[in-house]
């Protein structure tokens, strides 16, 4: 995540997979799988809008609005890859 520190990054990426999970209506993932998807969903969006746009948001409202959609969208690609719901 641009511009933040990894606790910092720990605590959004929580909050941003636990978000992710209720707009997708995910099954519970527990914790550990939240901040993973949280994390791991904002990496591959700032990768994206860094290669499209050459910016990302920052600060940690944008970095949580980039971590949310980037969870959704590896919810939804799993999801798509496996051919379920």
């Amino acid at each position: 995540m641009e511009g933040v520190g990894w606790i910092l990054t720990i605590i959004i990426g929580g909050i941003a997979g636990w978000l992710a999970e209720n707009i997708m209506k995910a099954a519970g993932h527990g914790l550990l799988l939240n901040i993973i998807l949280g994390v791991v969903g904002a990496v591959v969006l700032n990768a994206i809008l860094i290669a499209l746009m050459g910016a990302t948001f920052g600060g940690i409202i944008g970095q949580l609005v980039v971590a949310v959609i980037g969870a959704c969208l590896l919810i939804w690609l799993y999801r798509l890859i496996r051919g379920g719901r």
